[in-house]
């Protein structure tokens, strides 16, 4: 949840912090995020470089770089870890005879994550807020008098 939270805040900022800094409460409500775990998810994308906060009543929250710029595999492995960088057939079974498993479907393994990887970073936090905008606009009813 950590990394689908992380995406919704910064496809929250992207939206709606155009023009001044956003509060964490306005997007804990938006998106019915708990706001304590919503505080974890934004000091781990500020400690990331991912956004800055401003101090004050008028304060809150920005991304630091252009939603364009922004890849959601930036925000995954800032709230994941480097989940993108384990070997299938790591060190450990380097160090003895791998396991026919892992010589087998080692490589295969190896592919699906550098194709998720793929996605992962051809997916911007853009693509996904004109995504939010086209759904927001198909939800809410027209009214034609």
């Amino acid at each position: 949840m950590r990394a689908t939270y992380g995406i919704m805040v910064a496809v929250d900022l992207a939206t709606y912090a155009r023009e001044a800094p956003i509060q964490a409460r306005a997007i804990a409500r938006r998106h019915g995020i708990p706001a304590r775990f919503l505080e974890q998810i934004l000091h781990a994308m500020k400690k990331a470089g991912l956004v800055e906060s401003q101090r004050g009543a008028q304060g809150g929250y920005l991304l630091t770089h252009v939603p364009a710029a922004m890849s959601i595999a930036d925000i995954v492995e800032a709230l994941e870890g480097p989940v993108f960088h384990r070997s299938f057939v790591g060190q450990r079974a380097r160090d003895r005879q791998a396991t026919k498993p892992e010589l087998l479907l080692g490589d295969v393994w190896e592919q699906v994550q550098q194709a998720e990887r793929k996605v992962l970073e051809n997916v911007t936090v853009e693509h996904l807020a004109m995504r939010l905008r086209t759904i927001d606009a198909q939800r809410s009813p027209m009214y034609h008098i």
